[in-house]
């Protein structure tokens, strides 16, 4: 069993080899037939006769065709090429026309500026020139009216002056006439003889003394307080143009005497007597020195010294 087992698987390995021997012998026939049919017709190709005008003409159509589209194909290549150059260039040239006109733009504003720069600072010193001018004019004004103001200040002051000049004059007048007055009411070797003359103003200078107040405030009573005025009214026309505080004068050297307890004197041709002593505060010749006037104050007539302003007056009584 085993010998005829080797025998058959002997026989099968045969077989198999001679079968697979002649299967490749087959393949190789068949190579050689397919490489000997090429070359047949590769020598029928070579063989073969020239092709006939038309197949020419058609090559020639052809190839012109192919060089046609191959020029075609070059030129749309180059037109594109050109177009793109173009629109670099184009480009290019928008791109410098741009910055020119940025830079011109640029050199406009600057321009611009400093025209706007220039027309300020002009505008700043045109300002500048009319506010000097102005504050020169107000300055020249003001001088003009300081000068106008000293002048007006100088003629007011040269007419007060002109003004207290003849009022000094007038007054001066008026105390000569008083005293002439006086002198012709006084004995003939009492107004001729200097020692008389001492002797009568020793004589008034101790009267006027004994008549001061020791406490003017609490000693001073006005005519209201007294119950009314009953003296001589002088009248308004020719108050206005002798007496108030326009019209002062000096007491000393006019006609003087004590009646009653009290000094008078006579002024203008009237007699004013003293109804309550002079002020303490008032000098002990403040007679000959001070100015004093009379003046009406709702309820009767006062002497008031211009020494002294805001300070009461003394209550004095107007007769003939």
């Amino acid at each position: 069993m085993r010998r005829v087992g080797i025998i058959g698987t002997t026989v099968l390995l045969f077989l198999f080899g001679a079968t697979s021997f002649g299967y490749a012998q087959q393949q190789q026939q068949n190579q050689n037939k397919q490489r000997t049919k090429q070359q047949q017709n590769q020598s029928k190709q070579r063989a073969k006769p020239q092709a006939k005008p038309q197949q020419q003409n058609q090559n020639k159509q052809r190839a012109q065709q192919q060089q046609k589209q191959t020029r075609n194909t070059q030129q749309r290549a180059q037109q594109q090429q050109n177009q793109k150059n173009q629109q670099r260039a184009q480009q290019q040239q928008q791109k410098q026309t741009r910055n020119t006109q940025q830079r011109a733009q640029q050199q406009q504003n600057q321009k611009n500026q400093q025209r706007a720069q220039q027309q300020q600072q002009k505008q700043t010193r045109n300002t500048q020139q009319r506010a000097q001018q102005q504050q020169n004019q107000k300055n020249q004004q003001r001088a003009q009216q300081q000068q106008k103001q000293t002048r007006n200040t100088q003629q007011r002051a040269q007419q007060q002056q002109n003004q207290k000049n003849q009022q000094r004059a007038q007054q001066q007048q008026k105390q000569t006439r008083n005293t002439q007055q006086a002198n012709r009411g006084r004995p003939a070797q009492l107004a001729r003889t200097p020692q008389r003359q001492r002797q009568w103003q020793q004589q008034q200078h101790q009267d006027w003394q004994q008549h001061r107040a020791r406490n003017f405030e609490s000693e001073h009573r006005s005519w209201q307080q007294r119950g009314g005025y009953r003296g001589y009214r002088v009248p308004d026309s020719y108050y206005r143009s002798h007496y108030g505080q326009a019209h002062w004068f000096h007491v000393y050297d006019l006609p003087f005497m004590v009646v009653g307890g009290y000094p008078r004197f006579q002024y203008d041709g009237y007699w004013f007597d003293f109804v309550e002593p002079y002020p303490e505060y008032w000098g002990n010749d403040w007679y000959q020195t001070d100015d004093v006037y009379v003046e009406y104050q709702n309820d009767g007539y006062y002497l008031f010294n211009r020494r002294y302003p805001g300070r009461p007056g003394v209550a004095i009584s107007i007769s003939f």
